[in-house]
């Protein structure tokens, strides 16, 4: 059997990455991923995820981006879901594969250093719901639609969202969701916890982009001590967590980026970090 998905390759004469359903823009220092398959609702097949990775593995290598907003193309779909053709076509091992695809993707996203900001401007179900459970952060139009359907199709989340779900809404909840099916609007996804901000549609991407730029003003070395802490605290009890914590406080002590932001602030003047 093939497992073997195609990896987009640079265009000629310097043109940038040939992807076929991704639009990636940088505009330093903030980076925007828009999956691009608004015909089928921004679905993600297998060349989809591949390219999902190899977008986020360079901009990680990026210095020039802090910041990564993930949305979707048009103005119906955040991501829809699976391709259900190759769902449908999937056999046990071709399964287990996409499952490990999908979620060494989200494990990529939810380990970066850099902030990756969800912005639902749509449906988010199924692998799309995933999907947004990774980022850090969930901005949703009001218009947006979650869930994870995936029962009525006679199989369950297979990128994490048995496990990313009950952390965020709780095990009640996570359970209902997922064993009916039911897809909520935007304002019962916030008040869940499943987002974190909802804003007027047409006032989306700006509202996103002011988040992202206030983030991306903050020190990068702190951010990303910050987003390791929370993430491997959580993953522990509350002392082994605190003793990350202090790890990372005391690491940050030895960079520029601390005594530009102490000084700084002694010297009533804005901060410029430098991420070192």
């Amino acid at each position: 059997m093939d497992l073997q998905i195609k990896i987009p390759k640079p265009a000629p004469e310097g043109g940038g990455m040939g992807y076929q359903n991704l639009l990636v823009a940088v505009e330093s220092p903030l980076a925007t991923v828009t999956i691009n398959r608004p015909s089928v609702l921004n679905a993600l097949d297998d060349e989809t995820i591949a390219e999902l990775w190899l977008a986020f593995l360079l901009l990680e290598k990026n210095d020039a981006v802090r910041v990564i907003l993930l949305t979707g193309a048009g103005d119906k779909a955040f991501v829809a879901g699976a391709d259900i053709n190759e769902l449908k076509a999937a056999d046990v091992l071709r399964s287990r594969w996409k499952c490990d695809q999908g979620q060494g993707l989200l494990f990529k996203m939810e380990e970066m250093d850099k902030v990756v900001i969800a912005v639902i401007n749509g449906f988010a179900l199924g692998g799309g719901c995933e999907i947004a459970m990774a980022a850090d952060i969930r901005i949703a139009a009001d218009t947006a639609k979650l869930g994870q359907p995936e029962v009525n199709l006679g199989i369950i989340p297979g990128y994490g969202g048995t496990q990313r779900l009950p952390r965020l809404v709780g095990e009640g909840k996570a359970k209902e969701l997922i064993f009916t099916g039911d897809v909520i609007d935007a304002a019962e996804a916030y008040r869940i916890g499943l987002v974190d901000k909802v804003v007027p549609k047409d006032q989306l991407m700006a509202e996103a982009k002011k988040m992202a730029e206030k983030i991306a003003a903050k020190g990068p070395l702190a951010i990303a001590a910050a987003k390791r802490a929370i993430r491997n605290g959580l993953a522990a009890d509350l002392k082994t967590g605190c003793a990350c914590e202090a790890a990372e406080f005391a690491a940050l002590a030895a960079s520029e980026d601390k005594m530009e932001g102490t000084s700084a602030f002694l010297e009533k003047r804005k901060a410029n970090f430098k991420g070192k």
